[in-house]
């Protein structure tokens, strides 16, 4: 209570002041109040004193002095990407080389057992089932009553098999068993099925081959085989974890299948949205385009039409195109299948007609995939065949049919099934009937081993796809259920705080509050997470390689009766996909990040142009929810141009960059750049080189780049500093090791063995330090490439290592600590300790080793000081604390940069200063950065200096004092809990001056990889259909609904809540005005509950703009030669010698608009989209260009002899699908 009075009499004060400052004959001049030359002398004292504290306790001189025994040597930019991109393409070569060998086993295998009967009684690893020693397993199902019934045939049960798991950290800690392979079957397949038991009968012979393949090569991740049946068969054997409470993983969905079974296309779909679509047959059909969507990747294209009597895209800003099939864009079409209303009539000539056109056009204008073209049919029935359509387009070249047709005959009672299923037969396309949901996705699935005809005709011809990136989860539809279930954890935790506190959470100051923290919540956007693995994929066809086969199925004997009838006939079968995963962090790996140095990087390009990985790349928001549209984040839209132009108007000179990029060729570059850093709250402005060059055999290009300004050069250590001539001198390298206050980058190779595992990256280095010492070492010529002949490879970064044993060797002394008894200079660090409360003084080196040196608090070693500061700052140059050190090293070089963490004021604890200072190597004209030096200490010995300098002229109502950072965040404030906060919140029209005066300057960065939040309105329930996932967020949002009423009764029966709320604000004796509601009709009945009643919302992609500050670095800049004057100038602003901070006094007497606010937080960039246009719209009308894949097989001479092209209608029972049916009637 005390700080709302406290703020009001302040506030009248303030307007007394103001009224007597107005009044005539009053000469007094609030802003000559403050006196410049004493501001000067407190800013000349800080700096003097922080300068003398930070240079005494980092022993800078004797740490810059340690390192001038090394070289600075030129950084050639060119001859690195060379290095780095042979590199890579070793290493993928070496998983290429393993899926090969799984391809050809496979297809001799399944030739070598054709002939071999499906054992239904079969026992394998199931994923899903097996057991580990000691876990009980589940007694057989009992059949329902009426199982037998549906489904014509007993119940199969076979007992789990059981194995032994272990975790391996390779695995990401998941337990593994590497002598044998597990399955895992989709919840629409039935595994007893012939075709299915059959297919998984030989696999298992692949256990051979992934077992060889680990041993060539032990750095491989997953192997598998997914069959064309549906199952994957999945290297080293493991349990199946679900990320969502129904499996509906199937790995014929997932990229690297869909893009192996099939070359790129272009399809156009066509949902007929007649009268008599209505109903289930909507729901069904809707389904069918759904499941279509999910099985198409970035390199093909696509477009809806719907047609009753007219025909239309299903997104209006489509129209007469087809996009690109990346998620951003499947997910504006599905929600505009959403909104579908049946009318009419189906005009099937028109639609026809409007497909082939733009598939036509497409292919004029050399748009879209340029392979593979296909229109597909989804509708109750065609009124005749269109067969002048087919002439006029699709049959000029015969035998070819340059766009296949596929169709799907919706509905159980359907009469004109020979026309559309002719279609589909007369145009090398596929017919299915389906009249239940349960059904669809094995149905629609049936499309990919007919388009991938070519590819197994041409037998010799297998391609090798790589996938863009993507995370580790087994549904893609997973973000909008994590999405789902966080706002119904808010609104869970809304209805408890109301029954606690009641009317009191309704304040608009507390609605505002609560708002807020939820929006920063959204705003977290972790660049580094281990919630997900990435991973990219590489994977090829696996083909029969038979050409005949014996095929049993129905034939229609007359109007009522069907027969089932074998005969021979041509094939051209696919059975599966060989894949291997290739970890993101694998590749980083083999980077180099050393050799780019600080503030340098790498980044992998695709040929759509989207990034493989970038240190921008932030898929994930809220901590833990992926974003909707991840994995198709375009380099164009993270690196940013510093430039002045409006969102989305990129730079020609960075698009032509682009270009180069995605063609593959070999160049280089510089440009200025905007670098957002530090939750992208902090921006600097650089100058950087860019070089880049393809990385062969693959889709992707590798790009580094360095600031121009200190990225030219780097350190390396002297050849008369080599470890083994270092060994020959007789000193024992392991001994630069001692103690453990020291720690190495956790994320960088330095040495590996393939074959051992270790605790920590320092046990690990410390092996191969006396591995070294061992007579016969050799450094490997490769830290990728291993001979087959060695199952124990070694991996080492050779200069990497002579780095960071040269700089262990002359930092040694760095983490010694000393007695405190001591005389001279132990006595002042002791005294400098006591003022300011440091807790610990660091050193960072170049080559990622971290050393420390802790402070305690009394004169006895306290164990584990240093651990929080080592787990949190072991990462060296990649620590924020690092580079900004770096980058103030031109500003002022002997300048140290303070931070406090973002809003620290508002925790109530106690804060922690970081300070660091950046040493360079000079050798002639050249100097390289060698480390950063720092320390940390307590946030209350810091105020305590600014309050003794200033004295109490800073603690009175009528001036205000700060010190800020070159960012504009608040160090030091005489109200604590503004520590950590932008200025700009606090005080913008001061801000604001600042900025037009040139004291800072405003940087606006735009966030192209942004999350925003649409209204969630009631759709057509057929959406809920479309997987049982939905079905479990309906029940759970009926049950919190439920509970939320029940509290409610709850809460109005319950004695002394609710009954008398009003007597809550009769007991404030009149100390304190009544709060504001946000609504004076609150305490009517039930009238607050809208206002505890979250808006449901969906997930969207979105663009997003932050206004960054940053200082401007003139030396002379005139603004800190200026006076307060009046209340035209209310305020004195000048920097602190040595250090990246500014002190600024205000006049607090002078009026401000308080209205006026500026943040650094993100706003939605309004674009001037027109009528039911969306973002989606206005991105595809300034799409970027593209390089297509390399392989492209769609067509073969031969096809024309296949005639299997679907059955006709019947109603003959299907054991998979009636069982899949039976299930989900019983659970919904």
């Amino acid at each position: 209570m005390a700080r709302p009075i406290w703020a009001w009499r302040r506030l009248c004060l303030s307007l007394l002041f103001v009224f007597i400052y107005c009044a005539p004959g009053v000469n007094l001049l609030p802003g000559e109040n403050i006196n410049y030359n004493l501001v000067h002398s407190w800013a000349d004292k800080l700096g003097l004193e922080l300068f003398t504290l930070g240079d005494f306790i980092t022993r800078r001189k004797e740490v810059q002095e340690s390192f001038k025994e090394a070289k600075v040597v030129p950084r050639q930019g060119g001859a690195l990407v060379e290095m780095m991109a042979k590199e890579i393409e070793m290493m993928m070569d070496l998983k290429v080389s393993a899926v090969r060998r799984i391809m050809d086993t496979a297809e001799n295998t399944a030739l070598s057992h054709q002939n071999d009967k499906a054992d239904k009684m079969f026992s394998y690893y199931n994923a899903k089932e097996m057991a580990e020693p000691g876990e009980p397993t589940p007694p057989p199902p009992t059949t329902p009553p009426d199982m037998d019934d549906q489904i014509g045939e007993p119940l199969i049960y076979v007992p789990p098999k059981v194995l032994v798991l272990e975790p391996r950290p390779e695995f990401h800690n998941a337990s593994v068993n590497f002598s044998v392979s597990s399955v895992h079957v989709p919840v629409n397949v039935y595994d007893r099925a012939s075709d299915v038991i059959k297919a998984i009968q030989w696999s298992e012979n692949l256990d051979q081959i992934f077992r060889d393949n680990y041993k060539n090569d032990p750095s491989l991740s997953w192997q598998f085989f997914g069959s064309s049946t549906g199952f994957m068969r999945q290297f080293p054997a493991s349990k199946w974890k679900k990320d969502v409470p129904v499996d509906l993983y199937d790995c014929r969905l997932r990229s690297w299948y869909m893009e192996a079974a099939t070359s790129p296309k272009d399809i156009v779909i066509l949902m007929d949205t007649s009268g008599s679509m209505l109903g289930q047959r909507l729901d069904i059909a809707k389904h069918v385009v759904n499941t279509i969507l999910d099985t198409l990747g970035t390199n093909d294209f696509v477009n809806i039409l719907t047609f009753d009597k007219e025909v239309k895209p299903i997104v209006g800003c489509f129209e007469d195109t087809l996009i690109q099939a990346n998620l951003g864009n499947i997910r504006e079409l599905k929600e505009g299948i959403e909104s579908i209303k049946p009318t009419s009539i189906a005009n099937y000539t028109a639609a026809l007609t409007r497909a082939f056109e733009i598939l036509e056009e497409t292919k004029i204008n050399s748009r879209g995939a340029q392979c593979n073209q296909a229109i597909m049919i989804v509708g109750d029935g065609a009124p005749d065949n269109n067969e002048e359509i087919f002439q006029l387009y699709n049959w000029r070249d015969p035998p070819y049919r340059p766009v296949r047709v596929f169709t799907y005959l919706i509905g159980k009672e359907v009469a004109n099934w020979d026309d559309i299923r002719w279609m589909a037969c007369e145009n090398q396309g596929y017919y299915v009937h389906l009249s239940d949901t349960a059904e669809v996705r094995e149905m629609v699935l049936n499309y990919i081993p007919v388009m991938a005809r070519p590819l197994v005709l041409g037998r010799h011809d297998h391609p090798v796809i790589w996938t863009q990136v993507y995370a580790d989860l087994e549904e893609t539809k997973l973000s909008d259920h994590l999405w789902d279930i966080k706002q119904c954890e808010e609104q869970k935790a809304d209805v408890l705080e109301f029954r606690r506190v009641h009317f009191d959470m309704l304040q608009a100051s507390e609605m505002h509050k609560r708002e807020y923290r939820r929006m920063k919540e959204t705003w977290n956007q972790p660049v580094d997470s281990n919630v997900y693995q990435f991973m990219t994929t590489v994977s090829m066809p696996i083909y029969d390689r038979r050409e005949n086969a014996n095929i049993t199925e129905e034939v229609l004997i007359n109007e009522a009766l069907w027969e089932l009838q074998t005969r021979e006939t041509k094939i051209a079968n696919i059975l599966g996909v060989a894949g291997t995963d290739v970890p993101i962090n694998e590749i980083k790996k083999l980077l180099s990040p050393f050799m780019l140095g600080v503030n340098g990087y790498a980044f992998i390009v695709t040929n759509n142009g989207y990034v493989l990985f970038h240190p921008d790349f932030r898929p994930i928001f809220q901590g833990y929810i992926l974003k909707p549209a991840y994995n198709s984040v375009d380099m164009i839209e993270v690196e940013l141009l510093d430039d002045d132009r409006v969102a989305r108007d990129f730079n020609p000179v960075l698009m032509t960059i682009r270009d180069s990029i995605i063609n593959q060729s070999t160049g280089s570059k510089w440009m200025l750049v905007k670098n957002h850093f530090d939750e992208m709250k902090r921006v600097a402005r650089v100058k950087r080189q860019y070089y880049w060059t393809a990385i062969k055999n693959t889709p992707f290009t590798l790009v580094i780049t360095y600031p121009e300004r200190y990225g030219v050069n780097r350190m390396e250590p002297r050849t008369e500093q080599d470890i083994h001539r270092t060994y020959i001198t007789g000193k024992n390298i392991r001994s630069f090791f001692d103690g453990k206050r020291w720690k190495i980058h956790p994320d960088w190779l330095f040495c590996k063995q393939t074959n051992k595992t270790f605790r920590t990256p320092e046990t690990e280095l410390l092996y191969f330090v006396d591995r070294m010492s061992e007579p016969g070492w050799h450094w490997p010529s490769s830290r990728s490439a291993m001979p087959p002949e060695h199952a124990a490879a070694i991996f080492c970064d050779r200069q990497l290592m002579q780095s960071l044993v040269f700089d262990a060797r002359v930092t040694k002394w760095f983490s010694n600590n000393t007695s405190f008894n001591a005389r001279d200079k132990d006595e002042k660090r002791h005294e400098f300790k006591q003022r300011f409360g440091i807790t610990v003084a660091f050193l960072a080196t170049h080559s990622g080793l971290t050393r420390w040196h802790e402070f305690h608090t009394n004169m006895a070693e306290q164990p584990g000081v240093g651990e929080s500061f080592s787990q949190n700052n072991k990462r060296a140059i990649d620590e924020i604390w690092y580079k900004r050190a770096v980058d103030q090293y031109f500003v002022h070089k002997e300048s140290f940069v303070y931070s406090v963490p973002f809003d620290a004021g508002e925790g109530g604890q106690e804060i922690i200063v970081t300070a660091s200072n950046a040493i360079f190597h000079n050798e002639s004209s050249k100097s390289a950065p060698a480390a950063v030096v720092g320390f940390q200490f307590q946030h209350s010995a810091f105020y305590k200096l600014f309050h003794n300098i200033t004295g109490n002229a800073c603690a009175v109502d009528d001036k205000d004092c700060y010190i800020l950072d070159n960012n504009g965040f608040v160090i030091i404030s005489t109200r604590v809990h503004e520590t950590g906060r932008f200025f700009g919140e606090i005080n913008g029209a001061i801000m604001k001056r600042l900025v037009e005066e040139k004291v800072y300057k405003r940087v606006v960065v735009y966030d192209y990889q942004a999350v925003c939040f649409e209204s969630k309105t009631d759709v057509n329930a057929s959406n809920t259909l479309l997987s049982p996932l939905f079905h479990l967020l309906r029940m759970g949002k009926w049950l919190l609904h439920t509970a939320l009423w029940y509290i409610v009764q709850l809460m109005s029966l319950a004695p002394g809540i609710g009954a008398n709320v009003e007597t809550v604000y009769m007991n404030l004796n009149g100390t304190e005005p009544k709060p504001e509601l946000i609504d004076e009709n609150i305490n009517s009945k039930n009238s607050w509950l809208k206002y505890i009643t979250l808006h449901r919302t969906r997930l969207k992609s979105c663009d997003m703009q932050r206004e960054l500050y940053t200082l401007y670095n003139e030396k002379d800049n005139v603004v800190y030669n200026m006076t307060a004057h009046a209340c035209e100038r209310p305020f004195v602003v000048l920097p602190i010698p040595n250090s990246n901070l500014i002190l600024l006094v205000i006049d607090q007497l002078c009026p401000r608009d308080v209205a006026l606010v500026l943040t650094v937080n993100p706003k939605a960039v309004n674009y001037p989209l027109a009528i039911n246009e969306t973002f989606s719209c206005y991105k595809h009308a300034r799409e970027f260009n593209r390089v297509r894949p390399q392989s492209c097989i769609s067509r073969h001479a031969n096809e024309s002899h296949i005639k299997l092209c679907g059955k006709g209608c019947t109603i003959y029972a299907n054991l998979t699908l009636l069982l899949l049916s039976h299930v989900l009637s019983r659970l919904l």
